[in-house]
């Protein structure tokens, strides 16, 4: 129910064949607007679930295509390492922080899952699909808990303006550290050319950011 398109397009397919590659993942759910309660679609955001996907692609397509089944094995076993390799790197990156900086701060809260995962707070401007629910109560109080945390950097996403994130990131002495891909990719020649590589671009600004190098200003 959150992405509308997404169910005209699902109308309009007719009897296709659908994956549903969250099928069986416990859901975080949205809290705070007028989508509280539902789930949170953006598991993709945390490499360590990200893997799951790519077990459910690997099922899905090799009942469709059985001959195909052990080229979409080594395919998926290959794309899991590389998914492994982030999930270590951010672990080992967020490893030494203080506990009070252990906050992710986002224009959304789309990375709900991954700071579930990798043990980190989440803290966003709004929930989700709600930019415009901006208001100063809440960029005050997202001040205060960056002043209280003394959390080094704060994130946007690339998909929406980053306008009231630095503005608060100057008002709490925090650094803007950099822009997020999640729910779209960059060009071909771009840091989010695919997935793996806005998982990687997300991970690199994530070490960066909260460890000592603090992020771009």
């Amino acid at each position: 129910g959150l992405e509308l398109w997404a169910d005209r397009f699902l109308r309009a397919a007719g009897d296709v064949p659908r994956l549903t590659l969250s099928q069986g993942m416990k859901p975080l759910l949205i809290e705070g607007d007028a989508y509280a309660g539902k789930p949170n679609p953006h598991a993709w955001m945390s490499p360590q679930r990200a893997m799951g996907y790519v077990d459910g692609l690997v099922a899905g397509f090799s009942q469709l295509d059985p001959e195909g089944a052990p080229e979409f094995r080594r395919n998926g076993a290959n794309y899991k390492q590389q998914l492994q390799q982030l999930d270590q790197e951010l672990r080992s990156g967020l490893a030494e922080l203080p506990p009070q900086q252990r906050l992710l701060i986002s224009c959304e809260g789309a990375f709900s899952y991954l700071a579930h995962d990798y043990g980190l707070e989440e803290a966003y401007l709004w929930p989700v699909n709600a930019e415009s629910q901006v208001t100063p109560r809440r960029m005050a109080q997202l001040i205060t808990t960056i002043k209280q945390r003394q959390v080094p950097a704060i994130f946007c996403e690339s998909t929406v303006s980053d306008k009231a994130q630095r503005e608060v990131a100057k008002a709490s002495g925090a650094r803007f550290g950099g822009t997020f891909y999640v729910d779209s990719l960059s060009g071909s020649d771009g840091p989010a050319a695919s997935l793996l590589d806005l998982q990687r671009h997300n991970v690199n600004l994530i070490k960066r950011g909260l460890g000592s190098e603090g992020g771009e200003r």
